[in-house]
């Protein structure tokens, strides 16, 4: 999607329908990217204050006893991992919670010793390369914390890779947002960016698989657990009236890329070997648009980054990983 903003084309004799045409579409894109920009800035204000009104000492840390249940735990990932938002928070821009659900696992576990890298605004690449904020290193490459003698790695990445900045998926729900009020009874959104997000899943999955492999080559006698994502949008998008800003169709489409999202994550689980964790079905009913949220709308209401799970989805996620282990 091209950054280029002109003038728009002016009806004029000499004028081709085709140059009108062209210079209708460029500000339509600009006016696009203007809005999605100024809802992106609202969405990472509103995460900010979020963090900032709900205070973290009325929530005791989940303690991760050291013990002999598993041997080193080591978890990875993006925001949904790190649990942004939800306290209490560390790690400075990585937004770590230590509530998120590879804390809580660990706390059920008892490994000899537990190391969470998560961060987010994490990529895929983020396996491999440091994350930066201004040139400033925020996290190192994640598959650094791993060694030859870990025994357990729990993972959530991709979904920062259907957006263009580092907010992913929040990325393509505010660009959405922003695309309803040029057709509301459309599916503008859907419209607009075509086949490119499966595009970028298709690449996102390459490198998962690449990433996935390579951690198991570091650690061979981990187990790699994949952890994907939880059921952010409902089925029914009539359930978001009034709560979120896009076309029931664009909300449809946006429900389908989560999906897909999933399916592309568990496909690279399964060709580098690893176990694949569902978490749409243990939190159906509790979406961004539920009455009873464990997955935080755009305004959030408990403390959470937008569009992403509250403590009690952590939780959630965390029961599922445990399962998923016999426990």
């Amino acid at each position: 999607m091209s950054r280029a903003a002109t003038t728009p084309t002016t009806s004029t004799a000499g004028a081709t329908d085709n140059d009108t045409h062209t210079g209708t579409r460029t500000l339509r894109t600009t006016r696009v990217r203007r809005g999605a920009s100024v809802l992106t800035g609202a969405t990472l204000l509103a995460s900010a204050l979020t963090v900032a009104t709900f205070p973290t000492s009325a929530h005791a840390a989940a303690p991760v006893p050291a013990g002999t249940g598993t041997g080193k735990y080591v978890a990875l990932g993006d925001s949904y991992a790190a649990g942004a938002g939800v306290p209490g928070q560390s790690a400075g821009l990585c937004l770590r919670s230590d509530h998120n659900y590879g804390h809580l696992v660990a706390a059920a576990l008892a490994p000899s010793s537990y190391t969470d890298k998560t961060c987010a605004g994490a990529k895929v690449s983020a396996l491999t390369t440091s994350q930066t904020d201004a040139g400033m290193v925020v996290n190192g490459p994640q598959l650094d914390a791993v060694t030859s003698d870990t025994s357990l790695i729990t993972l959530t990445l991709g979904g920062n890779n259907l957006g263009t900045s580092d907010v992913g998926f929040v990325d393509v729900v505010v660009a959405c947002s922003a695309l309803s009020v040029t057709n509301p009874f459309g599916s503008p959104c859907r419209d607009f960016y075509g086949d490119t997000l499966s595009k970028r899943l298709d690449s996102a999955t390459a490198q998962l698989t690449d990433g996935l492999r390579k951690l198991s080559a570091k650690a061979p006698k981990a187990k790699v657990v994949v952890v994907g994502y939880p059921s952010v949008l409902p089925e029914d998008p009539k359930t978001c009236f009034g709560k979120l800003p896009a076309t029931s169709d664009d909300l449809r489409f946006l429900r389908s890329v989560m999906d897909e999202l999933n399916e592309k994550v568990a496909k690279a689980a399964g060709a580098a070997g690893a176990t694949y964790v569902d978490t749409v079905g243990p939190t159906k009913g509790h979406d961004s648009c539920s009455s009873n949220r464990w997955i935080e709308g755009i305004l959030p209401t408990s403390p959470a980054a937008p569009l992403h799970p509250n403590a009690t989805g952590e939780r959630v996620m965390a029961e599922a990983v445990l399962r998923s282990l016999g426990r």
